[in-house]
């Protein structure tokens, strides 16, 4: 299953560090990931001082008990020496028409409500028609287009002092809530540069507090954070909740999310019904 590392190689051992890293970040010993992934703990040894080298069945076999990403299982498997085994193809990719079929069917079924496809970074990807009527509600007309090469992101909006976040009420709580929980999530799967420069970027907005990257501990929580809205003189609540696709063996899929909104009280379900009336 593994084979010796010759001394004399010049090239550096990137795997070892990597599964050591990711381990410990999993909170198991050596023992734990041995017993989970079915090999031996000498080997898991051998494998993170660099004595020995993985096949790249047991790359994959060690990252799946791991859990690590899908992005990440590719960047270790070329650590190793051996060529990414998992595909990012794009949304539109023909290979993937069952998914977005399924995606367009949940769209479809939360009209009138608002529901959105997004990436790991908030990215926005895809819409149903209540969501694009939302969004020209919330805007009062066409929202600012996106900085040049890149996309419509709602964690830029919400960061935006020229976009949502005068009309967001709980701005403060919002905020320091998606931030946190999405620096959290970025640091969970590794760490990814592109990822990080993401958070540098929207953290620059004015007058966002660095403490934002640290969610903020309530002694009583309530049930679920709202969103509450205040456009034009009238007051809209929603909450959200986020599906995202079983089984992903593509890394587009695996960071996918369906965000589907929700009314938080009856004033905000009659404006959306109205909403949809007029669109």
């Amino acid at each position: 299953m593994t084979t010796p590392n010759p001394a004399s190689s010049a090239q550096p051992d990137l795997f070892g560090p990597m599964l050591r890293a990711w381990r410990r970040r999993r909170g198991a010993s050596q023992l734990a990931l041995a017993l989970q992934s079915g090999v031996s703990q000498r080997h898991v040894s051998f494998l993170e001082s660099g004595r020995a080298r993985p096949s790249r069945e047991m790359v994959v076999q060690l990252t799946s008990a791991l859990d690590v990403p899908l992005r990440q299982r590719n960047t270790m498997l070329l650590a190793a020496g051996f060529a990414p085994v998992y595909r990012e193809s794009g949304l539109g990719a023909p290979e993937l028409a069952p998914v977005r079929q399924a995606i367009d069917r949940m769209l479809k079924q939360q009209e009138p409500y608002p529901a959105v496809v997004v990436d790991r970074l908030w990215n926005l990807l895809q819409a149903n028609d209540a969501a694009n009527a939302f969004t020209l509600f919330l805007f009062e007309g066409p929202p600012p287009a996106p900085p040049p090469g890149k996309p419509a992101n709602f964690l830029r909006w919400l960061l935006d002092p020229q976009a949502l976040r005068p009309k967001l009420s709980n701005w403060e709580e919002v905020a320091r809530h998606l931030v946190s929980t999405t620096y959290a999530e970025i640091l969970a799967d590794g760490g990814e540069p592109r990822a990080l420069a993401f958070i540098e970027e929207v953290m620059a907005y004015p007058d966002v507090p660095q403490s934002f990257r640290k969610l903020r501990f309530d002694e009583r929580p309530q049930p679920v954070l709202t969103l509450d809205y205040l456009v034009g003189g009238r007051s809209l609540s929603v909450f959200t909740t986020i599906a995202t696709l079983g089984t992903p063996q593509d890394v587009t899929l695996q960071e996918v999310r369906i965000e589907c909104f929700f009314p938080a009280d009856e004033r905000s379900d009659a404006l959306f019904k109205s909403l949809a009336a007029k669109s």
